[in-house]
């Protein structure tokens, strides 16, 4: 072997070697050689993190994950675990323990932008997105590549999600519509290819002379893998030369989100998504997943839905209804044209495995699981006691930049983050509803017709004929005067709101700090709310185009918002945008805070044209897609810290300056000039873990405990073990003709009889053999623990003879996930009927 191809081959073993070294030396609870070591006491009796340190590396082989916990060398993975093989290896160990959730899903994103080069793009046709829908055979991804640890999932709508339960009836209508259909797939696809001037030969299509090729982006980390060799096969076998792109999480994402669509580097890419908290309203995502309102990327720019659609999902995204009822026509509605647009291609709703080591204990999400959970951070710890040292295995780390603008969006980045920063609220991992983290209450009040629920009693809720904005509220952001515009300038005859909510936050909020030891003050929550104006202003060096289609919905329900006191911090926020339930209007209400000291760095970075915030606005202005951790964009934000600490600049000073005390901007520059000298990094948070150091070449970061976080140890650990019915249902597997039926649905926790009084409904829905609906209805409690459904002879008389089913659907308040069970059977001629059809065979 020659040396130019040896070299590599050493430098990446002394990379492995160093960082098992790292793994080794910190694998086991009790392990010493500079690791934290595990001491005996209560949570109660320490403030913040339970565990000393947490190492994050990189380990693309969910294959090995069960080896390393049973070998101490690990104790955690961040991805949910979906094949059978290693899910058996995981219960067969008796060194692991895992967590279920059901909020990941596999999808085909698919590319609708004509390429600049003239190939032909047959995705860029409605119709031939709607096909794929046909082309897909979900129920065999499910059932034979996931193993049956997988849902079939058809709509932009999870089925593990309260709205599915809400919808039922719709959803199956559409489920059945859109089911596989390789022949009508193949008939639409061949038409519209026709119509776009394409031709057949030799069984290959062909345009102005070559071949079509599609490219398929094909994930390699996980099942995906399998899923895009199926999806490119069967395009195969519709006459498409296919070239399959096999690559990782970081090496995908240059591909499809990083770039313009335009270029043409792809056409189908194998996406997965998870949902970090269990979403009790869906109306938001048709906007996110089908319109340029989603997300700043060059791939969601290139969106371009029907305007009827747009504007739905724009009254969904604002929840511009006056009732359930119209929202629920809404959704209804928006559904049918989803399938239309059909960016993308659902496939399954997964359930997903999250092993762990069996002596650590972590709060688990039931739709987000580990990577998803906004609790890990706060209830992570080993049984024998506090302190110590947590190994975490990640597929993908450091996946994108990290700003805390338009950063890395990947699950395992964000993940981390999460423990970074300190939130006002945080979500209940089993409801979906939030809790307050740094606030002691809030005040929801709304408009009479608007359609909003309260749950828990740290929020209250009231009705209001109207709601008048105050004249002093903020309410926009003069960009080229650079001052705050009132409700009383912008709307001189008054304005008023759909909400009004208002946040008290703890009495000491104001007295907390950040990592780098800089005290919070209020233009932490001022600064990035200018930030969201400036980015939509042309005028602005900070100008993005990204960022416009967002901001123009969030200016369209936002009335303002205002400071009432400072002890304690109280603040009102107005908007016409509404939420079914309160405690999440809360969560959707509170201003963000970021550290402004940092966040000006990268405004001046962005302001002359060093780095931009977005991977949209950094492609099309060539520069680096700003990253506070790590590569070149470290050295340029240097420079602005080392010019900003000469001058004692602050941003926008007029505006700010009243809010913070004179000597703040020197105190805080200097402050993360040593904490960037000492971490080589510009991420300053308030978590309960703080960042200590980022190692991109080794694929290692490492998070410490924050000592000075504020609460106690054992603030989260009530959420344990979620109360999920665990139902059975029984009836007869062959019904008469004439026959009555009476079906008993047994729902038990661990063992005992489930409390009727915390059931929400047990409701049913009958098919017969076609799939088509026969009828809907409701259980009826019989004893605790014990329910009927029964259908009377009329309802059984219309399904005919053949096989049926009977879905029944159980919604408790203890978890927002529906319970779903299935009882098949089949309906035959009743005795007489046999014997009067043997007697007249012509009947």
């Amino acid at each position: 072997m020659a040396l130019r191809t040896l070299l590599p081959v050493i430098v990446a073993a002394l990379l492995v070697a160093a960082v098992a070294v790292i793994l080794w030396m910190g694998g086991r609870s009790d392990t010493v050689d500079g690791a934290p070591a595990v001491q005996p006491g209560q949570p109660a009796d320490r403030q913040g993190a339970l565990v000393d340190e947490v190492i994050f590396t990189q380990e693309t082989d969910p294959g090995r994950i069960t080896a390393l916990i049973e070998r101490g060398s690990h104790h955690l993975f961040t991805q949910g675990i979906n094949s059978p093989a290693i899910f058996r290896q995981i219960q067969a160990s008796p060194h692991v323990d895992y967590h279920l959730s059901r909020g990941t899903v596999t999808e085909l994103t698919l590319n609708p932008a004509a390429f600049e080069d003239g190939r032909l793009n047959p995705f860029q046709v409605p119709a031939v997105r709607e096909a794929m829908n046909w082309l897909v055979d979900r129920r065999y991804i499910a059932e034979e590549l996931f193993g049956g640890l997988a849902r079939p999932r058809y709509l932009p709508l999870s089925t593990a999600f309260p709205d599915y339960a809400r919808l039922a009836e719709t959803a199956r209508e559409l489920e059945i519509q859109y089911r596989h259909d390789p022949v009508r797939a193949e008939a639409v696809i061949s038409r519209e290819m026709e119509r776009l001037g394409a031709e057949r030969v030799d069984d290959r299509w062909h345009y102005r002379g070559a071949p079509v090729e599609l490219i398929v982006l094909i994930r390699t980390e996980d099942l995906r893998e399998r899923v895009g060799d199926d999806v490119a096969n069967r395009l195969e076998d519709l006459g498409f030369r296919v070239r399959r792109l096999y690559r990782t999480a970081d090496e995908a994402s240059r591909i499809w989100i990083a770039t313009d669509p335009s270029a043409g580097g792809w056409h189908v890419y194998t996406g997965g998504w998870i949902s970090t908290v269990i979403n009790r309203d869906a109306g938001g995502d048709l906007s996110y997943y089908y319109t340029p309102r989603g997300r700043p990327d060059p791939l969601w720019q290139a969106y371009d839905p029907d305007p009827a659609f747009a504007a739905l999902a724009e009254r969904l995204d604002r929840r511009d209804y006056r009732s359930l009822e119209e929202r629920e026509a809404l959704m209804i509605e928006g559904l049918r044209g989803a399938m239309k647009e059909s960016y993308r291609i659902w496939l399954v709703d997964q359930e997903s495995a999250w092993p762990h080591a069996r002596n650590l204990d972590i709060a688990v999400d039931l739709a987000g699981g580990v990577s998803g959970s906004a609790l890990w951070p706060y209830t992570l710890r080993f049984h024998e006691g506090l302190g110590g040292r947590v190994v975490v295995g990640t597929p993908s780390l450091l996946t994108e930049p990290w700003n805390p603008v338009a950063g890395s969006n990947w699950i395992f980045d964000q993940m981390i983050l999460r423990s970074l920063n300190d939130a006002a609220v945080l979500p209940d991992p089993f409801t979906g509803l939030y809790w307050p983290q740094r606030l002691t209450g809030a005040e929801v009040t709304v408009a009479e017709d608007a359609p909003v629920q309260r749950t828990l009693d740290w929020v209250t809720l009231e009705t209001a004929a109207s709601i008048p904005v105050p004249e002093d509220a903020w309410i926009d952001w003069d960009a080229g005067g650079g001052r705050i515009v009132t409700v009383g300038e912008k709307h001189p005859e008054g304005v008023t709101a759909r909400s009004r909510t208002v946040l008290r936050y703890e009495d000491d909020y104001l007295e907390r700090r950040w990592h780098d030891g800089s005290q919070v003050s209020l233009a932490d929550m001022i600064l990035p709310w200018i930030l969201v104006f400036e980015r939509a202003n042309e005028q602005s060096p900070l100008f993005d185009p990204g960022h416009l289609p967002p901001f123009e919905v969030y200016q369209r329900h936002f009335r303002g918002w205002r400071i009432v006191d400072t002890a304690p911090l109280t603040v009102e926020v107005y908007s016409d945008q509404i939420f079914p339930d309160a405690e999440v209007l809360v969560a959707n209400r509170t201003p963000g805070m970021q550290p402004w000291h940092v966040l000006a760095l990268g405004m001046d970075a962005e302001r002359f044209g060093e780095l931009a915030f977005s991977s949209g606005k950094a492609d099309r202005t060539g520069v680096e897609w700003m990253n506070l951790v790590s590569g070149p964009s470290l050295e340029i934000l240097r420079g602005y810290l080392t010019a900003a600490l000469a001058s004692g600049r602050v941003p926008h000073a007029p505006v700010l300056g009243p809010w913070m005390t004179a000597d703040e901007p020197e105190r805080r520059y200097a402050a993360l000039q040593e904490w960037h000298r000492q971490r080589g990094h510009f991420w300053v948070g308030d978590g309960p873990f703080r960042l200590h150091s980022v190692r991109p070449v080794e694929g290692v970061v490492v998070l410490r405990r924050y000592e000075d976080f504020p609460d106690r140890g054992d603030k989260w650990l009530r959420f344990t073990e979620p109360r999920i019915p665990e139902p059975d249902l029984t009836g007869p597997l062959v019904v008469e003709h004439g026959e009555a039926v009476t079906l008993e649905l047994t729902l038990t926790f661990t063992g005992e009889p489930y409390p009727n009084a915390e059931i929400d409904g047990v409701r049913y829905l009958l098919f017969d053999g076609d799939d088509r609906l026969a009828a809907r209805g409701d259980g009826e409690p019989v004893d605790e623990g014990r329910w009927h459904i029964r259908l009377p002879v009329e309802t059984l008389a219309r399904l005919g003879t053949g096989a049926n089913s009977l879905e029944v659907a159980i919604t408790t308040d203890n978890v927002a996930l529906p319970v779903f069970v299935t009882h098949a059977f089949a309906t035959v001629p009743s005795r007489r009927e046999a014997v009067r059809r043997e007697e007249n065979p012509d009947e």
